[in-house]
């Protein structure tokens, strides 16, 4: 087997059906979806596979949501005895890493998540917060309009998801100044639709709540490589990586350090697990262009059996 990565997607990678010919084809994954449910008290398999979107895109539903698809594909591919030696998720979908990594349950997966989902609906229900990408400048140069603009309100960096993709987190003035700024000096910004300002403080009120939750978990050592948000790097460590994961919350996600670290191990192929098309997008700005691997999207039944005929 080649040298494989599994990254799976976060908010925003949602869409009505996702997960459904998954969840026709393999007991399992009705296994994993009927679990789901018992624990969150959600219709997650009506929300996933008819929504309406907006009822799938609450972050109460969507964060349960998606890890159950992200889980449910996952499985589909183990199913077929296909393992990765390196896995990373971009911020919610870390949890489906660490999971894929044999580090906690499926059970505790969506547990950590719904709890999450809870606690971050919470702090954006008191605090109005706002996203946009930044695109066309380094992150070098993000970072100190940022710096500049934190002494008059809180803003911070939430993603570094390309070397020319950045995207800021806080409250809606300091992240339109921000973002003004960036204009003034040829970038472009996008405002995300998204409910609460993640990865900033305005979340910070929940860090502490959810590290104790945490605590409730066993977390036991990654079987496979998993390169972490916060400092993409690997740790092996359980008591660590309790740690990071209560610091992901409101630190940014590393994302161009942690693919920069998997073309250095020259993983062969990429594989994202889990809906859309996200973050194969993402890497694919990123690998150079001779780079010598192969990038696949893993969301439906017609996708895995490509991935498998080209990988066994």
């Amino acid at each position: 087997m080649k040298k494989t990565a599994f990254l799976f997607p976060g908010q925003g990678s949602q869409r009505v059906g996702m997960g459904h010919d998954f969840y026709q084809e393999y007991d399992l994954v009705r296994e994993i979806f009927d679990m789901a449910e018992e624990i969150t008290r959600i219709n997650l398999s009506r929300l996933c596979f008819k929504g309406p979107m907006e009822a799938l895109t609450a972050t109460v539903n969507l964060q349960p949501a998606v890890t159950a698809v992200n889980l449910a594909c996952l499985a589909a591919i183990e199913k077929e005895g296909i393992k990765s030696q390196f896995c990373a998720g971009h911020s919610l979908g870390e949890y489906s890493a660490l999971c894929s990594a044999g580090c906690i349950t499926r059970e505790d997966t969506i547990k950590l998540v719904f709890q999450r989902a809870a606690l971050m609906h919470r702090e954006a229900t008191k605090h109005q917060g706002a996203m946009q990408a930044i695109v066309g400048l380094p992150i070098e140069a993000v970072e100190r309009i940022v710096a500049e603009e934190q002494e008059k309100g809180i803003v911070s960096i939430a993603n570094h998801n390309t070397e020319l993709q950045v995207v800021i987190t806080g409250s809606p003035d300091s992240v339109n100044q921000v973002a003004s700024r960036a204009a003034e000096k040829g970038a472009k910004s996008i405002a995300l639709k998204v409910s609460g300002a993640w990865h900033s403080d305005l979340i910070k009120d929940a860090e502490d709540e959810f590290n104790s939750y945490l605590q409730t978990v066993s977390f036991s050592p990654p079987e496979s490589s998993l390169i972490f948000n916060v400092t993409a790097d690997i740790s092996e460590d359980p008591v660590e990586i309790q740690s990071i994961m209560a610091r992901q919350l409101c630190s940014p996600v590393k994302w161009y350090a942690s693919m920069l670290r998997l073309i250095e191990a020259q993983v062969e192929v990429f594989v994202e697990v889990g809906p859309g098309r996200v973050l194969s997008g993402i890497l694919k700005k990123i690998l150079p262009e001779n780079y010598q691997g192969a990038v696949y999207n893993v969301d439906s039944v017609k996708q895995l059996e490509r991935f498998f005929h080209d990988n066994t």
